[in-house]
């Protein structure tokens, strides 16, 4: 599976990104058979949101309370300053994603194969840089090349 984490529905970037990966990631592992999953921590009730405004098939899942994110070790907490930036804007992060906290995952992309082992990841702490769809595929290709059986989680 190719799991693309992002922070949530309303995230300029991640509505950039996100349709970015639909065209150039989904058609061709969907050929291949690999699902390509797109994870916030978002709650799902809010996701639907990204989701419906791209008319996006890949699948979108909700990592509650950012355990998947946490157990990846792809976390950050904001800052005192971006804390105090964001409650300025009256934005607190952990009500924009329902999830209470000021823990988002930096932007990153996880290829793991059938024994649930890692074998592509990339994650960006720039939260407005992300990773490009060619190398994604390219460890896909190598690992079905490796291993002639489907992906999964």
């Amino acid at each position: 599976a190719v799991l693309v984490f992002f922070r949530f529905a309303g995230c300029p970037a991640c509505n950039i990104a996100l349709p970015y990966y639909e065209r150039q990631l989904y058609p061709r592992l969907r050929e291949l058979g690999v699902p390509l999953v797109a994870v916030s921590p978002q709650v799902p009730e809010r996701l639907v949101e990204i989701k419906t405004r791209h008319n996006l098939q890949l699948l979108v899942a909700s990592d509650p309370d950012n355990n998947l994110g946490r157990r990846l070790g792809i976390l950050y907490s904001f800052d005192e300053a971006s804390r105090n930036a964001a409650l300025a804007k009256g934005n607190p992060i952990g009500e924009t994603t329902g999830t209470g906290t000021w823990e988002l995952p930096q932007p990153t992309v996880v290829v793991i194969a059938r024994d649930g082992s890692v074998a592509f990841v990339e994650v960006s702490p720039d939260w407005l840089v992300r990773t490009e769809a060619e190398p994604v595929l390219q460890a896909v290709e190598r690992l079905l090349a490796q291993q002639p059986v489907q992906l999964a989680i």
